[in-house]
């Protein structure tokens, strides 16, 4: 008989930083570089920042344009359990796409408890909707933690997305993202979430039907913590089941900080699923 599991501590299942050794240092090492790459392409001019995509403050999105005419558009989502951070901390991402050809939005949205996370899928709908608009060509969503929850929950069948743009969107790489959302109701986070079992629900990608065409590669560092390893086999594994093209892909040795370093690097692994037929 297998030894059962049961998770007692669900604050302590979703902590990252506790088990990152020097895990307090990612955030401000993260804002430098996104800096520098920013002042880099804006003196090169391949940098358009402060986009409006809607008009709340936090409604705002960066693009960078490689050099020469795009292959289409990456569009990367932040995380930071829907509370924390903004577009600024990640530039630094875009390069490995961009120098694959593609240009890269990486949008904000207003974060929760001035929000709910419904509404912020809203706002990526409308964000992916005005990146669509402006420029032309295929369509690639990414984004890490809440951010790959986003862009999954954006394939889903009921998503905020128009189908003109729904069509455009080839392939989703959900890093480490959260698609159950019903865990959460057990954590202290709750408090500023603010999530009740309805909205969970409604909101978790792994309880809903993916849009029909849909290819997503669910990746997660192989060293994160237990929860975010099942949290991105459950989507793989559910969507396989109802139609959608899936991919399961443990990244060997990364942790939930370090995983989507290789965004930036355009000979790395994560940057061909992404970009790749």
């Amino acid at each position: 008989m297998s030894d059962l599991r049961k998770i007692v501590d669900w604050d302590d299942a979703y902590s990252n930083g506790a088990y990152i050794p020097g895990g307090d240092a990612y955030p401000a090492r993260w804002a430098e570089q996104a800096a520098a790459f920013r002042t880099e392409l804006s003196a090169e001019g391949r940098a358009e920042l402060d986009l409006s995509y809607g008009e709340g403050e936090r409604e705002r999105y960066d693009l960078f344009r490689p050099d020469g005419a795009a292959k289409g558009t990456v569009v990367f989502v932040h995380g930071g359990y829907w509370m924390a951070f903004d577009k600024g901390r990640w530039s630094h991402l875009a390069a490995g796409p961009l120098a694959c050809g593609w240009a890269v939005a990486m949008p904000s949205y207003t974060l929760c408890p001035d929000n709910r996370i419904a509404g912020i899928t809203r706002q990526m709908g409308q964000a992916v909707g005005a990146v669509a608009a402006s420029q032309p060509g295929p369509l690639r969503l990414t984004g890490h933690s809440a951010g790959g929850h986003l862009v999954s929950r954006l394939v889903c069948a009921d998503a905020p997305l128009s189908p003109e743009v729904r069509e455009r969107v080839e392939h989703v790489v959900s890093i480490s993202g959260l698609h159950d959302l019903r865990p959460l109701l057990n954590t202290g986070m709750n408090a500023k979430l603010g999530l009740d079992e309805a909205e969970a629900a409604a909101e978790s990608p792994a309880l809903l039907r993916p849009q029909s065409g849909t290819r997503i590669t669910c990746w997660v560092g192989a060293a994160e913590r237990p929860e975010f390893v099942r949290q991105t086999e459950l989507l793989a594994n559910i969507w396989l089941g109802l139609g959608a093209a899936t991919a399961l892909r443990l990244a060997e040795g990364r942790h939930h900080f370090d995983v989507i370093d290789d965004l930036a690097d355009p000979d790395s692994d994560l940057v061909a699923a992404l970009l790749g037929a």
